[in-house]
């Protein structure tokens, strides 16, 4: 039950766990005192030979060592938390750092929810583990052979009972260990699933909500929840079977001690104070023991735990990139590019794309047909990707992400915005903008005269931006592209989801910025793309037709129907609604 990995990841907590050792070991030492104090004054009194000077040094020996042994079990305590203080901050370090390294794409490796789960909950049993579990594992070996080291004076034999009923304890646990460890992997990977889908019902709640759905989710979480309650009782039974194991040997091996101690003394070979001693000290050869038992299922757990942990740390990362981008010649060129989530389902299918410098080229089709998996290659999100992606005639796949990241700004239909305020939200695209340098952004994108009205910069936003329409939402999360001011800007159908007067604006922004910058226009909506200087339609994940809006139209190709039959919608919608 120690783990050497675990140990050398916090090996700042071993000498804490040492201390935590030393001071129970003295605090036992204190009891024994205790215990042949207030035996010898129980000896003297059943004989009449108590005496004001016997009774106040047995006495004051006594109390001095109960005043001892309150002081070495608060250092214990104190020792305890100096082991578990910093488990916390360093695993949660060590995961926070490994999903850094593992960088935009980690989400193709490990789940979201799952990770919570094991910065939170899990790191916690880690924390109980060495505040508690390792301390007690050392001492339950080093007190019993103290015990028998200072009984044995008194009688070997009664003592020697009781130490050798001991080991029947971490028998019982060895015994269950094995069973405990695949049920509590069991248990551990059901509850991570039941969060996960509790996570997901809960964001898609709205739409759960919509289509009527959010029963039948209901009913697949009360399946989930079961299942999870199945395997926690399962767990409770097995701690309690092997508790009520441990409690049997413990009181059934003090009990034979006790038996053979009064065998002893009833044949004169132990005195009244050897027999006191004895019946009142064989309990502690059992209690460390049967304190570690109640702490095993916490560290069994907390094995597990460390198991996936570890599994999240050891994933293969990215190749260290030397490449830097500087922002000049920013000409973006995609060959014969192959990508698949699925090993049976190829998105992209031999993609031959070119995005020069300082351009305006949009990227346009039907839902699925691969647009936003380019531009998600392009940010660095999907690295499964074949052929080849260069920038600037630098390959993608040898480029820094913090690097690419300085060059390129993302901004998606699902832009995030963060709790807190306007200004802090802003800061994110620049930490050093100045309180003019934010009003002209928001002016750029038609959102000041609202904000001003309500507290400035200072406009409280709640998570995801909840308190603004959608308008709002998309309008201040590209004044915040605007601030970054990078060479590059991905707009992935920006525009989606907004109304008609917040899209105007929107594309009034992204028209302007093309001017002076290289822009990169994904979009479902075909009149927002007539002023690219290069269109590319795709379909079924490959290019099917290229060109201005004008060649494309007179090709009277894919992109020509879709762009009548997206006006002919458009302009019966406006009729509608005169």
């Amino acid at each position: 039950m120690i783990k050497k990995r675990l140990l050398g990841l916090l090996s700042q907590s071993k000498k804490y766990i040492y201390f935590q050792v030393l001071w129970q070991w003295l605090s036992l030492l204190c009891q024994i005192l205790v215990t042949g104090s207030v035996s010898m004054l129980l000896e003297q009194a059943v004989f009449w030979q108590v005496t004001a000077a016997s009774a106040l040094t047995w006495g004051g020996l006594a109390l001095g060592a109960i005043a001892l042994r309150f002081v070495c079990d608060r250092q214990a305590s104190f020792a305890s938390y100096r082991a578990s203080v910093d488990v916390k901050r360093v695993l949660r370090d060590r995961i926070y750092e490994k999903l850094l390294r593992l960088g935009a794409s980690y989400r193709e490796k490990t789940a979201t929810s799952e990770v919570v789960q094991m910065a939170a909950e899990g790191v916690e049993q880690l924390e109980t583990y060495f505040g508690r579990y390792l301390a007690q594992l050392f001492y339950s070996l080093l007190a019993p052979v103290t015990l028998f080291a200072v009984l044995s004076f008194v009688s070997w034999r009664a003592s020697l009972v009781l130490l050798v009923c001991v080991p029947l304890i971490p028998i019982s646990i060895v015994a269950v260990q094995k069973f405990a460890r695949r049920l509590l992997a069991k248990y551990w990977g059901i509850y991570t699933e039941l969060g996960d889908s509790f996570l997901e019902n809960l964001q898609g709640l709205t739409t759960l909500k919509i289509y009527q759905a959010d029963e039948e989710k209901a009913r697949e979480m009360d399946q989930e929840s079961q299942k999870f309650r199945r395997v926690t009782m399962k767990v409770l039974t097995m701690q309690l079977n092997s508790t009520s194991v441990m409690d049997i040997i413990a009181y059934g091996g003090a009990a034979v001690g006790m038996i053979v101690t009064l065998s002893q003394f009833m044949e004169g070979k132990v005195s009244v104070h050897g027999a006191l001693m004895l019946i009142l000290l064989s309990s502690e050869f059992f209690i460390p023991l049967r304190l570690l038992g109640s702490f095993f299922h916490i560290a069994m757990n907390g094995m597990a735990v460390s198991d996936r942990i570890f599994a999240l740390l050891d994933l293969p990362e990215p190749e260290e990139k030397e490449l830097l981008l500087d922002g000049k010649n920013m000409d973006i060129t995609f060959s014969g590019v192959r990508f698949s989530y699925e090993k049976s389902r190829e998105i992209l299918k031999g993609v031959d794309m070119v995005f020069p410098a300082g351009s305006f080229t949009s990227i346009v089709g039907a839902s699925g047909c691969g647009k936003s998996t380019a531009a998600a290659i392009l940010m660095g999100r999907n690295r499964g990707y074949e052929g080849s992606v260069t920038i600037g005639g630098r390959k993608l796949s040898q480029v820094r992400e913090d690097s690419l990241m300085e060059q390129i700004t993302l901004v998606s239909h699902n832009s995030y915005l963060f709790k807190g305020t306007v200004e802090s939200n802003l800061r994110m695209g620049k930490a050093s903008a100045t309180q003019e340098e934010m009003k002209k952004a928001l002016e750029m994108v038609n959102l000041w005269g609202f904000l001003a009205a309500q507290q400035g910069l200072l406009t409280p936003i709640l998570e995801k931006g909840s308190n603004l329409s959608g308008g709002q939402c998309q309008r201040l999360a590209i004044a915040r592209a605007l601030l970054a001011d990078t060479p590059v800007y991905i707009f992935d159908e920006a525009t989606s989801n907004i109304d008609a007067e917040s899209e105007a604006m929107i594309m009034d922004v992204i028209r302007t910025l093309a001017e002076t910058r290289t822009v990169l226009l994904i979009s479902h909506r075909l009149a927002n793309v007539v002023g690219s200087d290069r269109i590319y339609m795709m379909k079924d994940g490959d290019i099917a037709e290229t060109g201005t809006h004008e060649m494309l139209l007179a090709q009277d190709g894919a992109y020509a129907k879709l762009y009548r039959a997206q006006m002919e919608l458009e302009e019966y919608g406006r009729e509608v609604c005169a």
